[in-house]
């Protein structure tokens, strides 16, 4: 996919008050400090589309960029911020929730995980509820560059491993990098095909 516009929409803090659905979506959604806005500004190839902040949890809002007038890119806030856990899950971030079990127009959600770390409690919380849910999604491991390969490798292996614990089959996930732009053209493309299986 060659990204030939991307544009900042609306940003929304309910889902009512988001744009009407008439466009394929896809979310962005992670920890804190995952990576997420320096992902986004990646896949546009757009410095500066979506903010990136010192400040873990900044974005308290659901923001909407439209990809060459064929899709959304959905930026989510972060669920560190907002403490999910499978107990609490009614409450995170309600409309962020909200979002992603009503919103019709999603076509699919990705989920960051941190590379350099072993698997994190609610990262994996928030996979299990996205399956609960019955909600398709494909995961992103950020920051490959800043850890040794195997160690990446490693800690990808044993997230895989936990999911067993409450799915099964192997989800799809990507390997990506903002310093080396590792996996954009692979997820840029999975969006891709995913928009063609809808037409």
């Amino acid at each position: 996919m060659k990204i030939q516009s991307a544009r900042f929409k609306k940003s929304a803090v309910s889902l009512d008050r988001c744009s009407a659905p008439e466009l394929p979506e896809f979310a962005f959604i992670g920890r804190s400090n995952v990576g997420k806005s320096s992902l986004i500004n990646l896949l546009t190839n757009k410095d500066g589309l979506a903010r990136v902040s010192k400040t873990p949890g900044r974005t308290r809002e659901i923001n909407f960029f439209t990809i060459n007038d064929a899709w959304n890119l959905v930026d989510l806030p972060g669920y560190g911020y907002a403490k999910v856990s499978k107990s609490q899950r009614d409450q995170f971030n309600e409309f962020v929730s909200d979002y992603l079990l009503n919103r019709e127009s999603l076509a699919g959600t990705f989920v960051l995980i941190d590379s350099r770390h072993t698997p994190q409690k609610i990262d994996l919380e928030f996979v299990a509820w996205l399956i609960e849910a019955q909600l398709p999604f494909a995961l992103i491991f950020t920051k490959t560059d800043k850890s040794k390969a195997r160690v990446v490798r490693k800690n990808i292996e044993l997230f895989l491993e936990r999911m067993k614990e409450f799915s099964e089959g192997a989800p799809v996930f990507f390997e990506t990098s903002t310093t080396t732009r590792a996996g954009r053209k692979e997820v840029l493309g999975f969006i891709e095909t995913a928009i063609s299986r809808q037409e």
